[in-house]
């Protein structure tokens, strides 16, 4: 078994920069990770298709059975080993942010919110994430970057305080909730694939959550109102097989190839193409504020990958 202290943990290769004129790699790297950022942005979109026809905890406990049986079914397939009693902890963090706390709470906020609105709330992930990920991890970054994490935060305040009529709504406060769940969740996945892949990292905390969903999902079938229509059906399944699980694996590959570095520049996009679903397949017509807002957390993520090292 390898040291957990070495000098050269597993997932070096995962954050490295590709060598330089390695220039099919970073194509390739870089169509993954632009494919793992297309699946998220339809995240939102998709939620709202399956609420047409499904309640809201139908919709989170199946979509979490359906990932875990796709998971399993790779992780049996290629024989992945059991992870290490000492990973357990940090998977069922990734589990109770990132497969139960993120979709319950963002579906729930979806049945008062336009996908527009949530997209540029949760737009901040990448910030809350960054933050806790240097409480984490006791690093200290600069001035400039908490300067910019604030700014960050302030916009998106404001424009959900804006459009919410001068005070927070109900599906703000689940947004909000769901910010600081998910950034934990992908904290502590991010520390646990520097010593396994990623998508072993989710795959196992998919099946930790299964006892947990699977029950969930027979209750809430037999109480909650079924109206299954092919938007209903097909957003089940992407957010199921797509967003939960296939989506990650790809966006791992791609930073696998490309580096954190490069790949993380290319998810400052996924606002801004979730509301461009939002007009194309929910027929939702954008408030001025939206775009400008996302814009706005788009640059203060950017200057916090550039001054945070």
């Amino acid at each position: 078994m390898r040291d957990e202290n070495s000098a050269t943990p597993p997932s070096s290769i995962a954050v490295a920069e590709p060598p330089a004129g390695a220039s099919l790699q970073v194509r390739n790297g870089t169509l993954l990770a632009a494919l793992g950022i297309v699946a998220f942005s339809l995240t939102f979109p998709a939620t709202a298709w399956g609420l047409e026809g499904f309640g809201p905890w139908t919709l989170v406990a199946v979509r979490s059975v359906l990932a875990a049986l796709v998971a399993g079914s790779a992780l049996l397939a290629l024989r992945v080993p059991v992870p290490h009693r000492r990973h357990w902890g940090g998977l069922a963090v990734v589990g109770i942010g990132v497969v139960i706390g993120f979709p319950m709470l963002t579906t729930l906020a979806l049945q008062t919110s336009t996908t527009a609105h949530s997209a540029v709330v949760v737009g901040l992930l990448p910030l809350t994430t960054a933050v806790l990920s240097a409480v984490r991890t006791g690093n200290r970054p600069s001035r400039a970057f908490w300067a910019a994490a604030l700014a960050g935060a302030a916009v998106v305040i404001g424009f959900t305080v804006q459009q919410s009529g001068g005070k927070l709504s109900a599906a703000d406060l689940y947004l909000f909730a769901a910010l600081l769940v998910c950034a934990a969740g992908y904290t502590e996945g991010g520390r646990l694939a520097r010593e396994m892949p990623g998508w072993q990292v989710i795959g196992w905390a998919l099946i930790m959550c299964l006892p947990v969903a699977a029950p969930a999902a027979a209750v809430a079938l037999a109480t909650e109102p079924l109206h299954l229509t092919v938007h209903s059906v097909v957003g089940l399944l992407w957010v199921a097989v797509g967003s939960q699980f296939l989506g990650l694996v790809v966006w791992y590959r791609g930073m696998a190839e490309i580096g954190v570095a490069r790949a993380s520049q290319l998810q400052l996009a996924q606002p801004l193409l979730t509301l461009v679903w939002s007009v194309l397949l929910l027929g939702e017509v954008l408030p001025v504020a939206a775009p400008v807002a996302a814009v706005a957390v788009l640059v203060c993520i950017a200057v916090t990958q550039r001054v945070k090292s």
